[in-house]
């Protein structure tokens, strides 16, 4: 058994609103997992689960060799971080982060000890007799992962901690969740609805929409192989090009333009199958020769350019490294490689073949 395990878990509201459909997952000891998904996805819900806030309607959950389904979150040996940093404004720093030993009855010298080393650990040793309203955004997210480091848990349980933080410090602070984690080897289970995050941070990802599991696996699994048209969607920015067509000897045909695909692809489905031809824009590159389109938009970064394609076969973005010469309304040719391709059922929206 794993550090947690997470077994047909089910939440059913009013008898037929169903948030979460048979969620199953083994979270192995030290791993780091995220949980990312749009908004109402359940990500949010089923970590509550894990933590107690929240009762399953059926499954199980362990830590360990322990069923918790039913235990108090203060049995369950975890320590969380919330969005909303969660500190108490009549505290000061080093008051906020003792306060969960404190209620443990922890001795004080002991206390102190913890106190003074996540202090260390997060830089913020010069911030211990402030009090919250103090304290900038980034400041006081450090003090609330403070408050859970302090601790030496069996589970940290994430909720969408950088989602109030500004794009700079969002950046930092992520690194410096990692840089934790790497030091602690505390399993890690990790909300959010970032995708980047969810690719920097995870040592395994579980991709959620409607209740449901789409793909678990590490990060290169889901950018590279994913499951179905949702993942390859959420995951990867901009998001993967998708062009419905039918499956025809050599490849895909898609508004009367022939699309050719990899051989595996081609035993995986054959002609007159509805299918979607899936490209990652990084992965197209302007030719002498290949389909042939109208730039209809760009959008330059600095290091990448994002540029809009119209073509016969429909709309597609192409993600070119540093500057473009090409202007609006020009007429490109676009080649990829059929190993680039990714192919899925056009009714089941699930992967086809590689």
């Amino acid at each position: 058994m794993g550090a947690l395990s997470i077994r047909n878990v089910r939440k059913t509201y009013s008898g037929d609103i169903h948030i979460l459909k048979g969620i199953d997952l083994e979270i192995e000891k030290g791993e780091f997992l995220i949980l990312v998904g749009p908004s109402g996805c359940g990500k949010s819900t089923l970590l509550s689960m894990i933590a107690g806030l929240d009762s399953p309607t059926s499954g199980t959950i362990h830590i360990g060799e322990r069923d918790v389904t039913h235990e108090l979150p203060k049995n369950r040996d975890i320590a969380m971080v919330f969005q909303s940093y969660a500190l108490y404004p009549n505290m000061n720093v080093a008051e906020n982060i003792a306060f969960g030993l404190e209620m443990r009855k922890v001795p004080k010298a002991e206390r102190e000890k913890a106190v003074a080393r996540v202090a260390k650990m997060l830089q913020i040793e010069h911030l211990l007799e402030r009090k919250p309203g103090a304290l900038s955004g980034g400041q006081r997210q450090r003090v609330a992962m403070g408050r859970a480091l302090a601790r030496d848990p069996a589970l940290f349980l994430f909720d969408e901690p950088l989602s109030n933080l500004d794009a700079k410090l969002r950046v930092e602070m992520r690194a410096e969740i990692k840089q934790l984690h790497q030091r602690t080897k505390t399993t890690t289970v990790y909300v959010t609805h970032d995708q980047v995050e969810a690719m920097t941070l995870g040592d395994r990802i579980a991709v959620m929409q409607g209740g449901v599991v789409q793909q678990f696996g590490t990060p290169d699994d889901i950018y590279s192989r994913p499951a179905t048209v949702f993942v390859a969607e959420f995951i990867g920015s901009p998001a993967m090009n998708m062009l419905r067509g039918t499956a025809a000897a050599g490849g895909v045909s898609v508004g009367g333009t022939l699309l050719a695909t990899h051989a595996e692809h081609q035993a995986a489905a054959p002609a007159g199958r509805k299918v979607i031809y899936g490209l990652r824009p990084e992965k197209i590159s302007f030719a002498a020769s290949g389909l042939a389109g109208e730039i209809t938009m760009l959008e330059p970064t600095g290091p990448e350019t994002y540029v809009s394609v119209k073509t016969a076969a429909g709309a597609v973005v192409v993600r070119l490294a540093g500057h473009v010469a090409e202007q609006v309304g020009d007429t490109v040719h676009l080649s990829w490689s059929t190993d680039a391709v990714h192919l899925f059922d056009g009714e089941t929206e699930k992967r086809l073949g590689r």
